[in-house]
């Protein structure tokens, strides 16, 4: 028998990622967030879900541009500042220590010393709740060399991801390989 918990947001896993944007004058900033996801093959495009109030929505607003810089599990506790400090007068990057890079294709800046990074511009937009959902059309992916796999793509278990339980608040890192996805259930 399942238990019914109401309408939530819970659901396993969802994305740990850094937005990065510029504001007005040009200042790198970036956000945590976890309400994101893949939302197009064609033209590819991720989709991001941003409160309104947040630094982050008014640069992405004003630029039409973000970053999404995957952190791996070494990077977790520079995520969670990201998430819970406020751009408008902070330095995170100084604070955190970390290199913001001025895009190749898009006006927004990507985080150096992660090993993941979309740049996107801005598609849509569209006002769910408390949130906006900006559809980001992918223009361009970078990845460090020492998370390429052997199919010269980047591999999950070298970029070591991080993925966030919402109900319980607590970040988690990639499992194990499972097996090859539109094989193995031929198993069946």
């Amino acid at each position: 028998m399942k238990k019914s918990f109401g309408a939530k947001t819970l659901i396993y896993p969802t994305p740990v990622w850094v937005i990065g944007t510029y504001d007005k004058t040009g200042k790198a900033n970036a956000m945590t967030i976890a309400w994101g996801g893949i939302c197009s093959s064609k033209p590819p495009c991720v989709a991001v879900s941003i409160r309104g109030v947040t630094y982050t929505h008014g640069n992405i607003m004003e630029r039409k541009a973000f970053t999404v810089n995957v952190p791996s599990v070494s990077h977790v506790k520079t995520a969670d500042y990201f998430g819970i400090a406020s751009g408008r007068n902070t330095d995170k990057f100084a604070t955190a220590e970390l290199t913001p890079v001025r895009s190749d294709k898009v006006d927004a800046p990507y985080i150096q010393e992660f090993p993941l990074i979309l740049e996107c511009k801005v598609l849509s937009t569209s006002e769910i709740g408390i949130h906006t959902h900006f559809i980001g059309e992918i223009l361009d992916v970078k990845a460090e060399d020492s998370v390429i796999g052997d199919n010269g793509l980047p591999d999950i278990l070298k970029v070591r991801p991080i993925v966030f339980g919402p109900e319980t608040q607590s970040y988690y890192g990639v499992g194990s390989y499972l097996g090859r996805a539109f094989t193995i259930g031929k198993e069946i």
